[in-house]
């Protein structure tokens, strides 16, 4: 018996004992200064808010706390910057339950840092920027510490937030294991046909999608049309989210298919991706169909966006509706 094909025995022998669905996230980890106002400025202007809050975020951290709250059981990887808050963020991932043996920190290194505008009007929207720090030195050797986790685990989640080379060595490492690797494309940037032959699931929203696929069309044709280019460079499924539209979801050998957003009043739309991420990678650990998956992400998404806050607004899985109980028993 193969490494990949016994570590897959063992999955599912865990599944059948009702361990909880194993998750490990390659990500980043910032602290997140949020400003609300009635609305976003424009460019030169300056606007008077109405509050202000400094909270941990960073992409992969806040798929880590989404898929832990959910009931997933989580590792992280990730290199830490401990000069300035890198304790309190290192801190907030424990608190959760999140295992952090794959964390790297760095004494002399700041942390990322993303300062964020949120408009109340308009449903929420937001204006990000993003410092990287310790994040964009994350490295292939940080990740090849963690071959455990990345092994054992039934999904490995990453985002680009992270340096492309430490990605594709967690995936190389993970799919040797039996794993299914899921890709959180954000930012878009230029990815390799290397890098995509070795992800199973791509998550993207619109822009995303056009920018990695090199069309233009915003339609839901266009759309598909970009989901197409990108898995005839070796991706498996797509995922185009499209905010109060639903989501796109092409699969492999099968036709696309828009599945609705949950009706809801949002009032703050920071870390509704990411939310939707971690709910989608504990549906896939489970051993949920794409769809069922996907709404569980959906699902936990529409909670989170009728809260303020990002981690601290992620929704627990007793708060999702009955349909999304665990099929699991935490371990």
């Amino acid at each position: 018996m193969t490494a990949s094909n016994s570590n897959r025995s063992h999955a599912v022998a865990e599944l059948a004992a009702g361990a909880a669905a194993r998750v490990a996230v390659i990500g980043s980890i910032n602290m997140d200064m949020v400003a609300h106002a009635h609305r976003l400025p424009g460019a030169g202007e300056t606007l008077a808010g109405n509050d202000f809050v400094m909270a941990p975020g960073g992409k992969g951290a806040n798929q880590a706390v989404a898929a832990a709250r959910l009931g997933a059981t989580v590792d992280f990887i990730a290199r830490i910057g401990t000069r300035q808050y890198g304790a309190d963020l290192l801190a907030s991932l424990q608190a959760e339950g999140i295992a952090c043996a794959g964390v790297q920190t760095d004494a002399t290194a700041l942390p990322g840092i993303a300062v964020i505008m949120v408009g109340r009007e308009g449903g929420g929207e937001n204006a990000i920027v993003y410092v990287p720090g310790s994040n964009a030195q994350l490295s292939p050797a940080d990740v090849s510490g963690s071959a455990a986790a990345l092994q054992t685990a039934a999904v490995v989640v990453a985002q680009t937030e992270v340096p492309l080379a430490a990605i594709q060595q967690g995936f190389e490492l993970a799919r040797a294991g039996g794993a299914v690797t899921v890709l959180n494309a954000a930012p878009a940037l230029p990815l390799s046909d290397a890098l995509l032959a070795q992800v199973d699931w791509l998550v993207v929203n619109e822009t995303e999608a056009l920018q990695l696929s090199g069309l233009q069309d915003t339609s839901v044709e266009g759309l598909r049309a970009a989901a197409q280019v990108l898995q005839l460079r070796g991706v498996k499924q797509v995922l185009v989210t499209l905010g109060a539209e639903g989501v796109l979801l092409c699969c492999a050998g099968h036709p696309a298919q828009q599945l609705p957003a949950f009706v809801v009043d949002a009032v703050d739309t920071v870390g509704a991706g990411d939310t939707f991420v971690g709910g989608l990678v504990t549906g896939l650990a489970e051993g949920r169909p794409a769809v069922d998956a996907v709404r569980l992400g959906q699902a936990a998404a529409s909670i989170a966006v009728a809260r303020c806050g990002v981690q601290s607004a992620m929704p627990l899985r007793a708060e999702l509706p009955p349909e999304f109980a665990p099929q699991l028993a935490s371990a």
